[in-house]
This record gives C-alpha cells, sequence and structure tokens, in this order.
C-alpha cells in the first residue's frame, strides 16, 4: 500500500496517491526537508500543489523492520526513487521513512510519516551543523 501508494506520488499522481492511501484527519507530516510538522492537506488545492512537487519519478521501498499491535503498526523502512521534485532535475533520493498507521472502522490510515534524506549518512560535524540551523 505505501510503496504504490508513493511511487503515484513520485509521477505526480496524487488521485492515484489518495487513491491507495488514506491520511488520517489527525495526520502529522516531518518532512525530509525539515522545519515545522505539518498536517494532511486541508483542501483540493493543497492536494494538488502536493501532486504537483513530484514528476516523472518512481519509489522503492525497502522495509527495515515492522511492528504491529492490534490498532496500530510502525514500519521503519527505507525508500529509494529517481525523480524531480520542486522542479530540480530528476535525481537520485534515499530517505529513512517512519510510517505509523492506526486501525479504525474504516481500514488502516496513516497517522505520521517522518523522512529524512540521511541514508548514505553523514559526519557527526555535519549532523552539529544542521543542528545549530546551518545550510550546507
Amino acid at each position: 500500500m505505501s510503496e504504490s501508494a508513493n511511487d503515484a506520488l513520485m509521477r505526480g499522481d496524487i488521485d492515484r496517491y489518495r487513491a491507495l492511501l488514506r491520511l488520517d484527519e489527525d495526520f502529522v507530516l516531518m518532512s525530509p526537508f525539515g522545519g515545522e510538522p505539518s498536517r494532511r492537506p486541508a483542501n483540493e488545492a493543497a492536494w494538488a500543489s502536493l501532486g504537483a512537487l513530484f514528476a516523472n519519478g518512481s519509489l522503492t521501498q525497502q522495509l527495515v523492520h515492522a511492528w504491529k499491535g492490534a490498532d496500530m503498526a510502525t514500519l521503519a523502512v527505507i525508500e529509494r526513487a529517481r525523480v524531480e521534485v520542486g522542479g530540480l532535475p530528476a535525481q537520485d533520493w534515499a530517505l529513512r521513512v517512519t510510517l505509523v498507521y492506526r486501525r479504525s472502522a474504516e481500514g488502516w490510515a496513516l497517522v505520521h510519516r517522518h523522512a529524512d534524506p540521511l541514508a548514505h549518512g553523514i559526519s557527526l560535524r555535519q549532523a552539529a551543523a544542521l543542528g545549530r540551523g546551518a545550510t550546507p
């Protein structure tokens, strides 16, 4: 579900993404670009804007570990994409991602996504600089 949905998103196919993956009303996103956490897109224009951020991409997902309870599940994955993001030329992206799902009467919904671009690792000095808010 998650891999297929995010693969569609990498092509900018927001309708397919939404058909495959339900974001719960209290969804929280911690974007790989940093900054303040955000919420579920509030309206159709916000959904369209999300879809327009990505183009001509594809994605695969490597499961690192999964935890499942009666009504919650958490996945730790590595997402590998080749995609154009925000109008930049296509490039490889490797993200470490944590996904938290909650079961309700409507089925499973994503309630939290946290991603960072550190799948290749960085040095302690680079991490310290980022922690201080320094830009590369």
